[in-house]
């Protein structure tokens, strides 16, 4: 009798162990900022234009909020997955377009071919003369909870700079 009770007090501990340690996960996920809520969006694409002419760069506007987990969860790994993040400083000057009930940042999200229409995140490339190539959505980069790192490789090849403007053979 007293193992069944020591079994069963051991997975009331083990349970409580987990549900403590998701809620601290995602409250820690809940208070990542990657999105600035006052920021101008049209003097960040501006700015990040300027960078990417400079850089022989493209540029790589993810549009979202903090609001939205999706757009948190490809933030994390756009910056730390060992194959995204330097593919993604090699060919991109990556930012984050902010879309909140706080600043919607109208003008921005015209400049940027509405791109909420595709849900969010939504991912915006533009060249480096200021043109909108390609808007991307979300869920076909998406796997289980999280990216395929094999779906958005593929995606960032596609449309950068180089293989964009690669003469035909």
């Amino acid at each position: 009798m007293e193992k069944n009770s020591n079994r069963t007090y051991m997975k009331k501990m083990l349970l409580l162990l987990v549900m403590t340690v998701s809620f601290m996960a995602g409250t820690w996920a809940q208070s990542v900022k990657v999105y600035n809520e006052r920021t101008d969006a049209m003097h960040q694409i501006d700015s990040a234009l300027v960078e990417a002419q400079a850089s022989g760069r493209y540029v790589m506007c993810q549009v979202g909020g903090n609001w939205c987990p999706w757009c948190l969860r490809f933030a994390e790994f756009a910056r730390t997955d060992s194959v995204i993040a330097p593919l993604m400083a090699k060919n991109f000057v990556y930012i984050h377009v902010n879309y909140s009930s706080a600043n919607k940042n109208l003008e921005a999200m015209r400049r940027l071919g509405n791109p909420g229409r595709f849900g969010y995140p939504a991912f915006v490339v533009l060249n480096d003369k200021g043109e909108l190539i390609h808007i991307q959505e979300s869920e076909s980069l998406e796997e289980g909870k999280g990216y395929s790192r094999k779906r958005v490789e593929r995606f960032l090849n596609l449309w950068a700079k180089p293989a964009v403007e690669a003469q035909p053979k």
